[in-house]
C-alpha cells in the first residue's frame, strides 16, 4: 500500500513539473502577444496567468464535476487550450514579436487575420472572468452522487438474509395446535352432599355453553434447564381453614340467594365462595337442583 501511495505521488510530481515547464514555455509568448496589444509590463507579466490559469482551474472542475456541468469544463478547457496554442503559434510567425519591434495592434499582415486575432487576445481576460466565475460556482454548489456499488451490495445483503430467514422459518417454528373438540359437561354427582329435600324427579338442566378453544400459536417450548427454586416460605402459605363440603355449600347458598337461575354458574359460585372449580360445579348442580325441587313443590 505504501508503495503504490508512493507510486501515485511520485506521478503527480512529475506531472506537477512537466507543467511548470509548459507555462513557462507558453509564458513568455503570451507575455509579448500581451504587449503587442497594448498591454504594460505588469499587465503583460501576468496576462500569461490568465490563459493558461484558467486551463488548469478548468482541467480540476472536469475532475470534480459531472454530466452537463463537466461537459462545460471541458469545453472551457478545449476554448483556452486553442486559443493559448493559436497565440503561441503566432509568436513563433512573427519574429518582430520576440524583440518588441512590431507595430502596436498588428499581429498579422492581412487586416482581417489581424483583427480576429486583436480580438481574441483581448477578450480572453473578460472571458477568463465569466468562465472562471461559472466554473468555481458550480464546483461548489456540487453534490456527489452516491456510491451505486455500496446500494447494490446492500441490496445484495438484504436479499440473503430474507432468503436465509425464510429457510430457517420452517424449521424453527413449530407445527400448529389442532384444535380440540368442544367437550360438553356432564353433570356430576355430589356424593358427599345429603340434601334434606325428598327425593322426586328433577327436570333435565341444559348444560352452559362451551366456546370452542381458539387456534392459538403455542411459543416452542424452551430447552434451557430451568433454575432450582427455593421451599415456599411459610408467609405465603394459605392460612385460612379448611371448609367442609356442608360449610361450603351454606356459604353458597347464602352467596346466591339473589341471583337468578341465569347467574348460577360455577364460575361465579368459585369467585364468591373462593373454592376449587370442581367443587364449584358441584355446589352449581345441587343449587339447581333445589331450586328446581322447590319449584315443582310450589306448583
Amino acid at each position: 500500500m505504501s508503495l503504490h501511495r508512493k507510486g501515485r505521488a511520485a506521478l503527480v510530481l512529475a506531472l506537477v513539473t512537466v507543467v511548470g515547464m509548459a507555462f513557462r514555455v507558453s509564458w513568455n509568448a503570451l507575455r509579448d502577444i500581451a504587449g503587442a496589444v497594448g498591454a504594460d509590463d505588469t499587465a503583460a507579466t501576468l496576462y500569461p496567468f490568465v490563459v493558461d490559469g484558467l486551463m488548469a482551474l478548468a482541467l480540476i472542475a472536469t475532475l470534480v464535476l459531472a454530466d452537463d456541468a463537466r461537459r462545460f469544463a471541458l469545453r472551457v478547457l478545449g476554448a483556452y487550450t486553442i486559443a493559448s496554442l493559436v497565440l503561441n503559434y503566432v509568436h513563433g510567425l512573427v519574429p518582430e514579436l520576440h524583440g518588441r519591434t512590431v507595430d502596436w495592434g498588428r499581429l498579422a499582415d492581412w487586416d482581417p487575420a489581424n483583427w480576429a486575432l486583436v480580438l481574441l487576445a483581448t477578450s480572453l481576460p473578460v472571458g477568463s472572468i465569466y468562465f472562471g466565475s461559472d466554473l468555481v460556482a458550480k464546483v461548489l454548489h456540487h453534490r456527489p452522487a452516491p456510491i451505486a456499488v455500496a446500494s447494490t451490495n446492500a441490496e445484495e445483503s438484504t436479499e440473503t438474509e430474507r432468503k436465509r430467514s425464510t429457510a430457517d422459518l420452517a424449521v424453527s417454528t413449530p407445527a400448529p395446535i389442532t384444535p380440540n373438540t368442544p367437550v360438553l359437561p356432564r353433570p356430576v354427582a355430589v356424593g358427599f352432599l345429603k340434601s334434606t329435600l325428598p327425593a322426586k324427579p328433577l327436570p333435565p338442566v341444559d348444560p352452559a355453553p362451551v366456546a370452542s378453544i381458539e387456534r392459538r400459536a403455542v411459543a416452542a417450548e424452551s430447552t434451557r434447564p430451568r433454575r432450582a427454586t427455593g421451599r415456599v416460605p411459610a408467609v405465603a402459605k394459605s392460612t385460612r381453614p379448611k371448609r367442609t363440603p356442608e360449610q361450603l355449600l351454606a356459604e353458597a347458598r347464602t352467596a346466591t340467594a339473589d341471583w337468578p337461575d341465569a347467574k348460577v354458574t360455577a364460575e361465579g359460585i368459585r369467585r364468591e365462595v373462593r373454592t376449587s372449580p370442581a367443587n364449584a360445579r358441584s355446589l352449581r348442580d345441587t343449587i339447581l337442583a333445589e331450586r328446581a325441587a322447590t319449584a315443582a313443590e310450589a306448583a
